[in-house]
């Protein structure tokens, strides 16, 4: 039994919509690779091989230890794991925008740099919030992000995962981010944001404009805060973080929830912002 293989297939198959879709990008008979997943067969050394290229893993790696193998994932340059398809690792600087557009929003944003935790109503499973992990970082002259999303699914122990990347600009005193899904390339959603005028930037509220990641991908908007990390909080804390909390949760800032609900007022025409 190949328990530690079996899991970690398991693991990387939570990157993607369905088992039926890894095995249809790997072109592999589903009742075989079910039998990989089990633990009941272990690939042959060219099959595996191609398993290892498609999830963007060492052969040497998969073998791991299931916790040890979760760790290096998780700490992994986003542009080796899950890298399925060449384009799926392609830059957020590609994205196409005009040259003027993206020089001025660069300024002033090295002061939002860092992690942050995502909180808003969750689009697909209706009143829970969902809390996601941002990562802002500077990739040559533009700043990028990347959001992990981590979504628990009925029929498995492990969380189903989407991977956002996007690149943020700082135009006319407000946060615009736009992202992509970068695994399955089927969802694209924008964030904008009030700055921050403290000193430290702790908490950054706005909107966003997506789908739900459901079957009917009904087009939603939410009121959104982010949240600052601190420096000493380790990836794998963060991470865990992640994924779907009731509103009345004793671990939620209760100001925060107050923040992100999505009511309007008999006087607004518009689902707006809150400052």
């Amino acid at each position: 039994m190949d328990d530690d293989l079996a899991a970690n297939l398991r693991y990387l198959c939570t990157f993607y919509r369905s088992i039926a879709d890894v095995c249809r990008r790997l072109q592999i008979n589903r009742a075989q690779f079910n039998r990989y997943l089990s633990g009941r067969y272990r690939p042959s050394g060219n099959t595996m091989r191609r398993i290892c290229k498609f999830f963007g893993v060492e052969v040497h790696e998969i073998l791991l230890p299931h916790a040890s193998f979760v760790e290096l994932v998780a700490n992994r340059p986003r542009d080796r794991v899950h890298n399925v398809e060449q384009e799926n690792s392609a830059s957020p600087q590609n994205f196409s925008l005009p040259r003027g557009i993206r020089q001025r929003g660069r300024d002033g944003l090295s002061r939002y740099l860092g992690r942050y935790h995502e909180y808003y109503m969750s689009m697909s499973r209706p009143g829970k919030v969902l809390c996601t992990l941002v990562s802002i970082q500077q990739q040559g002259k533009d700043v990028v992000y990347e959001r992990a999303e981590r979504m628990p699914l009925p029929s498995s122990s492990l969380p189903h995962q989407n991977r956002y990347r996007g690149i943020a600009l700082f135009l006319s005193s407000r946060l615009f981010l736009v992202d992509y899904e970068s695994i399955n390339q089927h969802e694209i959603t924008e964030t904008v944001l009030y700055p921050s005028f403290r000193s430290r930037v702790t908490r950054l509220t706005g909107i966003k404009l997506g789908v739900a990641d459901s079957c009917d991908r009904t087009p939603c908007c939410a009121r959104v805060v982010y949240e600052r990390i601190g420096s000493g909080t380790s990836l794998r804390e963060c991470l865990a973080r992640c994924g779907l909390y009731d509103p009345d949760d004793p671990s939620l800032d209760p100001t925060i929830v107050t923040a992100i609900g999505n009511d309007v007022s008999e006087d607004e025409w518009h689902f707006r912002a809150r400052y």
